[in-house]
């Protein structure tokens, strides 16, 4: 039976090989940097400002697109452990006495 009115979904491509290693070294590198599954996702698919897009289809894009997104990856890695220090500096100095 013909259902004219129905929607069809859009038709996805797949990536090129090229395409594909880029996107499997961007997931690759925010894994290793980053502490847990959701945040790898969020980081990922959300807009980046300093990007100007999703990471992950700035990495898929191009060569310096995925070197871009390493570079976030870093700098978000780095921003964690700088926050992770603080609230661990600040948990040991709540237990001394001054």
């Amino acid at each position: 039976m013909n259902q004219p009115f129905r929607k069809r979904a859009p038709r996805i491509t797949p990536l090129s090989a090229d395409e594909g290693r880029r996107q499997g070294r961007a997931a690759r590198a925010a894994q290793a940097a980053l502490t847990s599954v959701d945040e790898v996702r969020a980081f990922l698919n959300s807009r980046h400002e300093g990007l100007n897009g999703r990471p992950i289809d700035i990495a898929i894009a191009s060569e310096a697109g995925l070197i871009a997104v390493e570079a976030a990856i870093a700098a978000a890695a780095s921003r964690h452990r700088d926050d992770e220090a603080e609230a661990g500096r600040q948990f040991s100095m709540k237990g001394t006495r001054r």
